[in-house]
């Protein structure tokens, strides 16, 4: 085998086409599968988030009842934990309707 030429090297097309290719895939390919990794992540962490938001409120209400019911009668520990709990929603939706917009 003769060194110094690299026109007799077997491999050459392989290589090159192999580096060729690598190139393509870094500029295209690869961008696109992290795109869409980050959007797939993204709504199972969207879904998750509200899954657990709703599963929160359904829990909070429930205990609600439950210690409203030690005072009151069960139909108006819920109708308690109802009115609590939409008067928590009106002052949180209060206050974030407030900051919508910034002070200049």
């Amino acid at each position: 085998m003769v060194a110094g030429n690299p026109l007799n090297d077997p491999d050459l097309a392989t290589k090159i086409i192999d580096a060729i290719v690598s190139y393509i895939r870094d500029r295209t390919t690869r961008p696109l599968v992290k795109s869409a990794r980050g959007l797939v992540f993204g709504l199972l962490a969207t879904f998750g988030v509200f899954a657990i938001i709703i599963l929160l409120a359904i829990v909070v209400s429930r205990a609600l009842q439950s210690l409203l019911d030690v005072f009151v009668s069960r139909d108006a520990a819920v109708w308690l934990s109802y009115f609590i709990a939409s008067a928590v929603f009106l002052f949180v939706g209060t206050i974030l309707m407030r900051r919508r917009h910034v002070k200049e």
